[in-house]
């Protein structure tokens, strides 16, 4: 068995010890393309939520069950609301927080680096009031118009959320100074209590409506929603602004809550992230967001978000992609993991192809040369040989023609060992034939000395 595989047309160890840089270089190359060009996603992402009770913070928790389904945690990090958030992302301290419009522009984004995974639902302006009674407790006319606000005492949230620099906007459209009124900076559920127990006459929020704090002040007895009744009006001098209407009896149809239906504005929350993020993560929290915001609610109908419009921050290439085709096509049959391994091979692909065109045609010469080498440095030695009967002296000539014989009898059994492919094999005979034609002259050599040797040599005496 071993000497038929010894006659093969090619040697796989001297293919292997011929390619053997190549392909290492090929794998290292590949692999480096593979997790540095196109690293795999992170198993961690930091997520800037809201207050606590907030729709923000609600909805954060979605977002990190959805996403831990698939091996990402989800660090949720509570603050005071958009403005903070977007602070945030500026300073590189998360990777994607909610955002209200209106908080930055187009050209502050690009500049910053940031984009937008989408528009994920509405967030009215909920200005709650307390039932004005005068003495005894009579009830008071309610307040109608934000100009009657003047001399209220009106909680408008922490500086870091996105409630009081909009409510102070529309504050200043109805001609009131920010020293018209007292206000205050406290957080939504601190400032829910001082309303409830009637330290404050009213507060504002900036939430959707599954927000626990706005579902429990809507019900609540002696609160009352203020009624926008120009919100049309606002929404077209505040371009991120929409007009929502609050139908009657959408909070309990059984005790007709609200009695009527409220004119509100709402700007749009939505998905920021930085523009380094993770193309595999991007497409998970807007395919989360799908799930999350793509139902029916109180103010938008089915499937009207998550969308791409609706936000003045660039949308990422990404996220566009899936609003318009939807979720990307090996996602739709197999896992996460699984799919977005396949997604970068083109990048494998393509750092392989760029060595292996050309790397393809420099292996086969050096296989070549290698096998042919083998038979190469032989004559090498039959020069030798050559060379030393050239130079030999005429005194020694003879014993030099029977050292360089031996030499080549030697040569010729080692030549006869060879392992060499059978493709190869006219080069071994070639060889062997030459080692027989060097031979031939040495033993040419050999007679013409001996013939001038008996020429040369004293004729005998006659007797």
């Amino acid at each position: 068995m071993s000497k038929i595989l010894k006659f093969t047309q090619f040697s796989v160890r001297d293919l292997l010890v011929t390619a053997g840089p190549t392909i290492l270089l090929i794998v290292g190359v590949g692999l480096l393309a593979y997790f540095v060009v196109d690293p795999a996603p992170p198993r961690k992402v930091s997520l800037s939520t809201g207050q606590e009770n907030g729709a923000y913070e609600e909805f954060g928790r979605k977002y990190a069950a959805a996403l831990a389904k698939h091996g990402i945690k989800v660090a949720l990090q509570p603050s005071a609301g958009s403005q903070e958030n977007l602070q945030r992302l500026k300073q590189g301290q998360v990777d994607i927080a909610f955002v209200q419009s209106g908080s930055t522009d187009e050209a502050a984004a690009e500049r910053e680096g940031l984009v937008s995974l989408g528009s994920l639902f509405t967030e009215p302006v909920w200005l709650f009031l307390r039932e004005p009674r005068g003495k005894g407790g009579h009830k008071q006319a309610e307040i109608t118009e934000l100009s009657q606000l003047k001399g209220k005492r009106i909680n408008l949230g922490p500086e870091g959320a996105g409630a009081p620099r909009l409510f102070k906007q529309l504050l200043s459209l109805n001609g009131v100074e920010p020293g018209d009124l007292t206000t205050s900076s406290l957080g939504n559920t601190a400032a829910t209590i001082e309303l409830l127990e009637g330290r404050i006459d009213g507060l504002v929020f900036s939430s959707a409506p599954e927000a626990p704090l706005i579902q429990m002040l809507l019900q609540t007895p002696g609160i009352r929603l203020f009624d926008f009744a120009q919100a049309e009006a606002y929404a077209r001098k505040l371009p991120f602004l929409t007009h929502v209407v609050l139908p009657r009896g959408i909070v309990d149809f059984g005790r007709d809550l609200p009695a009527k239906e409220y004119h509100l504005i709402a700007p749009t929350a939505t998905l920021v992230a930085r523009e380094g993020l993770h193309p595999a993560l991007v497409d998970l929290f807007v395919q989360a967001a799908s799930s999350i915001h793509g139902g029916a609610g109180w103010f938008q109908q089915q499937g009207q978000f998550p969308s791409a419009r609706y936000t003045e921050i660039p949308v990422a290439a990404g996220a566009a992609k899936y609003y318009k085709d939807g979720a990307p096509f090996l996602q739709r049959y197999m896992s996460f993991w699984l799919a977005n391994f396949f997604d970068r091979m083109w990048v494998l692909v393509v750092a392989l192809g760029a060595l292996i065109l050309p790397l393809s045609k420099v292996v086969p010469p050096l296989y070549v040369w290698r096998i042919r080498s083998r038979l190469y440095r032989w004559y090498g030695q039959l020069r030798t040989v050559e060379q030393a009967l050239e130079e030999a002296p005429a005194g020694r000539r003879q014993e030099i023609y029977a050292l360089q014989l031996q030499r080549l009898n030697e040569i010729e059994e080692l030549v006869n060992q060879i392992s060499i492919p059978l493709s190869f094999a006219d080069g071994l005979y070639g060889l062997r034939s030459h080692i027989n034609f060097v031979r031939q002259r040495v033993l040419a050599l050999m007679r013409e000395a001996d013939g001038a040797a008996e020429v040369v040599a004293p004729l005998p005496q006659a007797g």
